[in-house]
């Protein structure tokens, strides 16, 4: 190892290591000395004495309890002893005692116990204290009830349990208050002080109004801490007391205003309602976390106590009616100035509701009125006038209170800013005008027509409006046209009119330019539709059989896919629609097969038609369907049952196509390009020929087949050859299985063992060429297409 100091250099070093060490040293000697003097001047903590197997050792498991908490059951299980003890002692003992040792007994154990946690509290024993106040507390209430058992047996017991709970309460409050270590006195007395005014009015007789106003003015005074004061545990149990008593309070009112029969009846619970109501709204103006629920309770009590005074006055709907005109100046609360922003969103929040409840009521209103015309599809065309739309009340209520609705819901457009309400408020003023002739008693035509024309109408706003509000619009549309279709089958004029005018309309919003391409394309398939139903009513006004007007029904096909290329951006929309149309025709013809056949037909060359163009060329397979199909149709009408006649019509077009497929593609397959069309034939023959005694059809499929082949191997085919050689040695087996009968039945039993036995040995003696001769054929079957 080199060293690259010198040996001087080294020395120097090592030198100045050595000073720093002894400078380290002499820092830790310091050091000790210094903790050495620090432990002589404590004194050593003695170690607790432990008796043999008492606590805990070495390796022990875990204490379950902490001490605090053993300390806490302990004492808590001290106190309820005590209370059972005192209890006892009012109840059992009492009586053997005289009025002075009564007296001095509880006067000394309450002034015991409620002495002694004072002393507790100044030597730090909270927990201790705390259980011994507990026991000065009940004492209180056995004091109270000892007092009334003595000298004022006499008092009418309700009232002297709500001048007792006052008392107790102002006594606790002062008790908690002169010390302020205890948590139990305070919460105690605010419990209490709940039961003063309640068992005052039961005690007066004042009857449901005046315990509603008791619980009333209970739950304000215990909402003024808990809105006005410091928030902490004390203020939150007020709120909480407040907040149920408030509910009593409102609920009390509402079950006597559900049952007053007069107005005057109704007033008391009435006031009442507004008096919650004022409260909720005062606690509310404060910020709080819960300042918007008190103002949604606050705005729901109003609406009640305005609509308690009117529902003495209206009947059926109206009610819903005034509630809901009442709610309407709450939406209006949502962009006040001047309020805090919590009350105006519980405000705004109650009216919301309100309209909502509202909504539901006029829900069974407007379906009722779009499916009362249902019944006119158990006779359609039974008289030459529709039957009146009649929805389930003709009082005048729906529409108004449809009308507020939709005012409701633009207020709450203006509150909220979000499109949703714009939805509603199409909804609410379309289903108003809906309904409003039928309700008003219009003559039934005039009933439709007006319903015609708001369904006619209405898709206006939806082009002009926003997303929203378009949606809306032509989903009142829909369900609107389709009430009124089925209204108007219940006359011949009526059903043409009707259809005709909608179709019309859907016709040009579909070529509106400007409206969104969604709406475009529905009104598409609706024009579609009214014009197939039209000629279907067209076809039932002609008395044609159905088979018949199916022949009508394929005009909408046919003028959609000549009118296809003008049809822009609906064009798709428009020739789904003219297919199920067609579809529609074909459903119509199946009870007629020549009739069926035609249709097919006529199909097909629709179809074939469309095909022409560049961008429909797919179409092209739906016509040689619907061709065969339609040959097959005539075929089984006449009676034909040779499946070649089924066959051959398929296989010599597929032919066609696949050799022009070849001259266009020469590395197309022949599997592709031939075998539908050869397999088309060839199978059905080959099941029938097996199952043919005749001579005639086994001949001419072999020929066929071995014409197959050979023009398979000639060209390389391989579909041509495997399909033309499996077919003919079948079809000759089949020839021969009645001679090869009739051979195995001559020859000895044990002679097919034997020559099963002899095959397989050659074979397996020639295993290897075999093997070659079977890649071969692979290969030149592989090089075959």
């Amino acid at each position: 190892m080199e060293n690259p100091l010198s040996p001087a250099g080294e020395l120097a070093l090592i030198d100045r290591e050595l000073v720093q060490l002894d400078a380290r040293r002499l820092q830790l000697l310091r050091r000790r000395e210094w903790l050495v003097r620090v432990l002589a001047a404590r004194p050593a903590a003695a170690a607790p004495a432990r008796w043999p197997g008492w606590g805990p050792a070495a390796g022990a498991p875990p204490r379950e309890t902490s001490a605090p908490g053993a300390q806490n059951v302990l004492l808590a299980l001290g106190a309820v002893l005590l209370a059972v003890a005192a209890l006892a002692f009012t109840l059992v003992s009492w009586g053997s005692m005289g009025i002075g040792g009564r007296s001095a007994v509880l006067t000394l154990l309450t002034v015991a116990a409620l002495a002694v946690p004072a002393v507790l509290l100044r030597r730090g024993l909270g927990s201790t204290a705390e259980s011994v106040a507990g026991v000065g507390l009940t004492l209180t209430v056995l004091d109270a009830y000892a007092l009334y058992a003595v000298g004022m047996s006499g008092t009418d017991r309700t009232a002297y349990a709500a001048g007792a709970a006052a008392v107790l309460a102002a006594l606790w409050a002062g008790y908690g208050l002169a010390l302020r270590g205890l948590r139990l006195p305070l919460p105690a007395a605010v419990l209490t002080a709940q039961l003063v005014l309640p068992l005052a009015a039961v005690a007066a007789g004042a009857g449901a109004p005046g315990l509603g106003w008791a619980l009333l003015v209970t739950a304000v005074l215990d909402a003024a801490p808990a809105a006005f004061g410091r928030r902490g545990a004390l203020s939150g149990l007020a709120g909480v007391s407040g907040a149920v008593l408030g509910a009593g309070a409102a609920l009390l009112a509402l079950a006597e205003s559900a049952g007053a029969a007069t107005v005057a009846a109704a007033l008391p619970a009435s006031v009442l309602l507004a008096g919650v109501a004022a409260g909720c709204v005062a606690v509310a103006w404060r910020p709080a976390p819960w300042a918007t629920g008190v103002a949604v309770a606050g705005g729901l009590a109003l609406v009640a106590a305005l609509g308690g005074l009117a529902r003495p006055a209206v009947s059926g709907g109206w009610l819903v009616v005034v509630q809901l005109a009442v709610a309407l100046p709450l939406l209006a609360a949502g962009v006040a100035a001047g309020l805090p922003a919590a009350l105006r969103r519980g405000l705004a929040g109650a009216g919301a509701l309100v309209a909502a409840l509202a909504a539901v009521v006029a829900l069974p209103l407007v379906a009722g009125a779009l499916v009362a015309p249902a019944g006119v599809l158990g006779e359609v065309w039974a008289a030459t006038t529709p039957e009146p739309v009649l929805p389930w009340t003709r009082s005048a209520a729906g529409p108004v209170l449809l009308v507020l609705l939709a005012v409701a819901a633009a207020g709450l457009e203006r509150v909220t800013a979000r499109p949703g309400p714009q939805q509603v408020t199409v909804v609410a003023v379309w289903a108003a005008a809906f309904v409003a002739p039928g309700v008003l008693g219009a003559p039934p035509a005039v009933a439709l027509a007006a319903q015609v024309a708001l369904t006619v109408a209405v898709p206006a706003l939806g082009l002009r409006g926003a997303a929203g509000r378009a949606a809306a619009a032509f989903g009142c549309a829909a369900a609107g046209a389709l009430s009124v279709s089925v209204a108007a089958l219940d006359g011949r004029t009526a059903t043409f009119a009707v259809f005709g005018v909608l179709g019309a309309a859907a016709a040009a919003v579909a070529a509106y330019g400007r409206a969104a391409r969604p709406a475009r394309a529905g009104a598409a398939v609706v024009s579609v539709g009214y014009a197939t139903a039209l000629l279907v009513a067209l076809g039932a006004l002609l008395e044609l059989r159905p088979h018949h007007g199916a022949l009508l029904v394929l005009v909408v096909p046919a003028v959609v896919a000549a009118a296809g290329p003008r049809l822009g951006p609906v064009r798709v929309a428009a020739e789904g629609a003219g297919a199920a149309a067609g579809l529609l025709a074909i459903g119509l013809a199946v009870g007629h097969r020549p009739t069926l056949a035609l249709v097919l037909a006529l199909a097909a060359v629709v179809c074939a038609g469309a095909a022409v163009r560049a961008d429909r060329r797919v179409v092209g397979w739906a016509a040689g369907a619907l061709f065969v199909a339609a040959t097959w149709v005539r075929l089984a009408a006449s009676g034909v049952a040779v499946p070649e006649a089924y066959t051959l019509p398929v296989t010599v077009p597929a032919l066609v196509v696949g050799l022009l497929r070849r001259r266009r593609d020469a590395q197309a397959s022949s599997w592709t390009a031939y075998g539908p069309g050869l397999a088309a034939t060839l199978l059905p023959s080959l099941v029938a020929a097996w199952g043919d005694p005749h001579w005639l059809r086994p001949l001419l499929l072999g020929a066929a087949a071995l014409a197959v082949t050979l023009a398979g191997a000639q060209r390389g085919l391989q579909a041509p050859l495997l399909l033309g050689g499996t077919v003919l040695v079948l079809v000759a087996l089949h020839e021969l299985a009645p001679y090869v009968v009739q051979v195995v039945d001559a020859l000895p039993r044990w002679l097919p063992p034997a020559l099963a036995g002899v095959l397989l040995l050659a074979v397996g003696a020639t295993y290897e060429k075999r093997l070659r001769d079977a890649r071969r054929l692979r290969q030149a079957l592989s090089r075959m297409r």
